[in-house]
């Protein structure tokens, strides 16, 4: 079976779109506000005193479901929806990789990605499926021990949802979206120039993972990959390569089904030191409590 019906038959059973009528659902909507520009604000409490707890103590009275992820008649596809709308938002890895004979390029995005270390620079790539029935980025990955990851912005959203279309084993992805490859300079697997950061990277390891729910399948791959080499745009990076504006990263995050979100706003939080807070009785009172409120 080839990647196209694997990729086919997964989004068949994920049923992801929740509208029948997409285009039709979206024009109902208000415009994608351009002028919102990404701004900082107060946090939601700024009066907040250690030990206050939560800012909706309402919300103590509302109760929660337990959910058994192996209940009997649970399809392990119900998991997924669960957890891919309950963790978030999340980056997208939007990985560009290359066959091992260089004549195949892939660019595809992926919601199971994330920072894990600096030093050395490493990351997570997560693959539905296993080794045995690997799609295109993750056979290109074990081949060449290679790939860009490019964190996906604002300006070329619709185009990177669209290298997540089902093509054919072979069938790049690249001129379908419009976007343009850029030559990196350790890896050979282009990097997306519309991407304010990417980065090159290569495979430490890769792990494979078995289904619980039906012993025997393979239901994952968990990749590991370093990066080698950092590209961030001029207008983005300060001048001693140390931070990134998100005014001009405008970062897309991903949350269940087919919901994407933008960052338009933040806000500042100081760490606590230990040693400073504790010089306040109140806190210091607190440190001295147990879980159940008594002083020891």
């Amino acid at each position: 079976m080839d990647n196209s019906v694997l990729k086919a038959d997964a989004e068949k059973e994920v049923q992801r779109n929740p509208h029948p009528d997409f285009k039709g659902v979206e024009a109902s909507r208000p415009s994608f506000d351009k002028s919102k520009k990404f701004h900082f604000v107060k946090t939601p409490k700024p009066e907040w005193k250690p030990g206050d707890g939560a800012n909706n103590p309402s919300n103590l009275s509302k109760k929660h479901r337990e959910i058994d992820p192996y209940a009997e008649g649970r399809p392990a596809v119900h998991n997924y929806k669960l957890l891919i709308s309950g963790i978030a938002p999340r980056p997208i890895g939007f990985v560009s990789t290359i066959s091992e004979d260089g004549e195949s390029t892939n660019l595809a995005p992926f919601s199971y990605f994330n920072l894990i270390n600096h030093d050395p620079p490493l990351f997570v790539l997560g693959f539905s499926g296993g080794l045995d029935r690997a799609k295109d980025t993750l056979s290109n990955l074990l081949a060449t021990k290679e790939c860009t990851l490019n964190i996906i912005n604002e300006d070329y959203i619709e185009a990177a949802n669209y290298t997540s279309i089902n093509a054919p084993l072979g069938v790049s992805e690249w001129p379908l979206s419009g976007l343009h490859p850029a030559k990196s300079k350790v890896v050979k697997p282009d990097r997306v120039q519309e991407a304010v950061f990417s980065i090159e990277a290569q495979l430490v390891e890769t792990r494979e993972w078995e289904s619980k729910a039906t012993p025997g399948k393979k239901t994952g791959v968990l990749g590991i990959v370093e990066g080698v080499r950092f590209w961030v745009r001029e207008d983005a990076i300060d001048e001693d390569a140390v931070l990134i504006d998100p005014a001009v990263l405008k970062p897309i995050s991903r949350f269940g089904g087919i919901t994407y979100g933008r960052v338009t706003e933040a806000f500042e939080l100081t760490r606590p030191q230990y040693e400073e807070a504790t010089k306040v009785s109140e806190v210091a009172q607190l440190v001295r409590r147990k879980a159940n409120g008594q002083l020891e």
